[in-house]
């Protein structure tokens, strides 16, 4: 889908979504990085997969995974969040976010797509108030020197859920909105849930490693994060075998949907091959991660080389820059819920906003304008 053709579908995005709820417990759609939260800090390391969604206010773990005294009733939850958002959305500082905004390049990150009717008003909202750009398009920037138009928006998705290609793919084609996918290359053409996912339901139901020693399961995939590569593989190797039960399994994208999506106007991009936190691998493994993405990439695109990378988890490494110039890379893209410039002063360190397709109106206005964002940091968000 070119450039330039966005478009909307109507003349309204409808009432606001944040009073909507999903009840869908499919290991296929939570975050893997949850959205931003204004009433507080984030938890970075929330289990993709299984979080049970409360509507635009963001996932709330499940207590079976927690435990009983660790969230507020989701209700309660999704009213307080709720009522931030809105006051957020008419404050007077909104219009002067929004204003500044028009200066800055807004990349929104999403993961899969677990309301599809909220994305469809969140594009819908998107091409009446800002002008989505394609991946190229930044990379042109980047290359050229000169700056992107005003109110650029990137969309962008990780970890490449099958969801971008069956919920998300018609709603950014009838736009005409162009759109990134950072693919996990070890996730392709497999049934294997993402390894947070399947982490966090081996450790609901009795999984346990040694690595894992004392940890309470609702802080195994935390941990995990923080574990050496190969240590972080076997202590998953060692949850599939002590589980009471294997995580049911996900249809991931194939190569050839790959394809698909890349015809459509989504660009496919390096996330690596099996999502490690790259600051906690050593050498070897960032090189090997980065390079064995990029060889199937390169492979599976009939041989069209990836340019961009998103970093996983949003945990940037020096050590990545060197690979990534020599293998050609002309952006990198963060996780840390900021704007960037239209003229991205490093490119390999581009920022981005967290949003999911539960976040409602008034939130998803406060993000395009920053700030939300803002608030976020004031309250010790990272």
């Amino acid at each position: 889908m070119p450039e330039g053709t966005a478009r909307s579908a109507g003349s309204g995005v409808g009432p606001s979504t944040s009073t909507s709820t999903s009840t869908s417990t499919s290991t296929s759609t939570s975050t893997n990085e949850p959205e931003a939260d204004a009433t507080g800090p984030d938890d970075p390391d929330g289990p993709r997969g299984l979080d049970v969604p409360d509507g635009p206010g963001g996932p709330v773990r499940a207590a079976a995974h927690v435990g009983p005294a660790a969230a507020p009733p989701r209700g309660r939850l999704a009213s307080r969040r709720g009522t931030v958002d809105a006051v957020l959305r008419r404050s007077p500082a909104q219009p002067l976010f929004r204003l500044a905004a028009t200066r800055r390049l807004a990349v929104l990150a999403y993961h899969g797509i677990d309301d599809p009717r909220t994305f469809a008003l969140q594009m819908d909202r998107l091409v009446r108030v800002a002008r989505p750009v394609s991946l190229a398009r930044v990379e042109q920037a980047v290359t050229s020197g000169r700056p992107l138009p005003h109110r650029s928006v990137l969309v962008t998705f990780d970890d490449g859920d099958r969801t971008v290609l069956t919920e998300g793919l018609p709603v950014l084609a009838r736009l005409g909105i162009p759109a990134a996918a950072f693919v996990v290359t070890e996730l392709i053409d497999g049934d294997r849930p993402f390894w947070g996912s399947e982490a966090a339901f081996l450790a609901a139901h009795g999984g346990t490693a040694r690595a894992l020693a004392s940890t309470a399961p609702g802080e195994v995939v935390r941990r995990m994060k923080r574990l050496p590569d190969t240590d972080r593989r076997t202590a998953l190797a060692e949850l599939r075998e002590s589980a009471r039960a294997g995580a049911p399994r996900q249809e991931q994208l194939t190569r050839q949907d790959l394809l698909t999506l890349r015809r459509s106007g989504v660009a496919i991009g390096n996330h690596t091959a099996g999502h490690p936190c790259l600051d906690h691998c050593d050498d070897d493994t960032v090189q090997d991660e980065i390079t064995r993405a990029h060889r199937d990439l390169t492979g599976w695109l009939e041989g069209e080389e990836p340019t961009a990378f998103a970093y996983p988890n949003g945990n940037v490494d020096h050590r990545a820059d060197p690979v990534l110039r020599r293998l050609g890379y002309r952006t990198g893209f963060l996780f840390d819920h900021r704007h960037d410039r239209l003229m991205p002063r490093r490119p390999l360190r581009i920022s981005r906003l967290r949003v999911n397709s539960t976040t409602g109106r008034d939130r998803f206005d406060t993000i395009l304008s920053g700030l939300h964002p803002a608030v976020h940091r004031l309250r010790g968000g990272a």
